[in-house]
C-alpha cells in the first residue's frame, strides 16, 4: 500500500499562494527557511518570496506550489474541498484573504483562491 504524501499545485506565485492556503487551512504551515536554504536560494538570484517551489507542512500532508507557465482554462480538472462547521463565516474569511465566490449551493460555495483555482467551502457539520 501506499499513502499520500504531497499534492502539487501548479502557479504563477508560489509564495503568495503558499500564504493564502496557509491561511486558509488549519494546521497548516509554510515550511520555515533556514539559512542553509535562503544561500541557497541567494545563489540562484532568489529570495524565500521568489522561491519557485514553497511547501506547506500540515498534519499528516504537504501542499507543494511549484512555479509553472499555466495556460488558461474555465475550470481546473482537481480541487480541494474545505468542511467548517460556520461555512458562511468562512466563505467571508476567505473572501477577505483574496479568494472569490463563484456560486452558492445549499451546503456550499464554489470559490476561486487568488489565482483562479478552483475549491469549494462546505458544511462541517453534514
Amino acid at each position: 500500500m501506499a499513502r499520500l504524501k504531497q499534492v502539487v499545485v501548479d502557479c504563477e506565485t508560489p509564495s503568495a499562494l503558499a500564504r493564502f492556503w496557509a491561511e486558509a487551512l488549519d494546521d497548516f504551515d509554510i515550511r520555515p527557511y533556514d539559512d542553509e536554504e535562503v544561500a541557497r536560494l541567494a545563489s540562484l538570484g532568489l529570495t524565500p518570496e521568489t522561491d519557485p517551489v514553497v511547501i506547506l507542512d500540515g498534519p499528516h500532508l504537504e501542499v507543494c506550489f511549484q512555479k509553472v507557465e499555466l495556460e488558461p482554462r474555465s475550470k481546473t480538472p482537481v480541487h480541494f474541498d474545505i468542511a467548517s462547521a460556520d461555512w458562511r463565516a468562512e466563505i467571508d474569511r476567505l473572501t477577505a484573504l483574496g479568494a472569490t465566490v463563484k456560486e452558492r449551493f445549499e451546503a456550499h460555495a464554489w470559490m476561486r483562491d487568488p489565482e483562479g483555482n478552483d475549491f469549494c467551502i462546505v458544511d462541517g457539520t453534514r
